[in-house]
């Protein structure tokens, strides 16, 4: 299983608080993250939605694409969540590709 990139994590973090998504309309939508899935599908609660032209309205409830989605802002507060660290001990295993040259054996 691959683990989530850190922009799906990001979102997993933000989930309850109030976010911000700029669609590739040019739209606006503003509220509580309530699920988001790795496909950058979001879901949010007690929307206000601002459409390019400016007109705003109020919605209870919208799923978003993740195709659809240009950026999202999340709190500031999340500037220090966990993932932007990396303990000593947590460096990437390099890949392996077989024994190395000098064990391999002869023909």
């Amino acid at each position: 299983m691959v683990s989530a990139g850190i922009p799906v994590r990001l979102l997993n973090e933000a989930r309850g608080h109030v976010i911000s998504v700029e669609l590739m309309s040019g739209d606006v939508y503003r509220g509580k993250l309530l699920d988001n899935e790795d496909s950058m599908n979001l879901q949010l609660l007690d929307v206000v939605c601002q459409s390019r032209n400016g007109q705003s309205e109020h919605l209870n409830q919208v799923y978003v694409r993740g195709s659809n989605i240009r950026f999202v802002s999340v709190p500031d507060m999340l500037k220090n969540a966990p993932m932007f660290y990396q303990k000593p001990g947590d460096k990437p295993k390099p890949p392996v590709r077989g024994p190395p040259p000098n064990k391999r054996p002869r023909h």
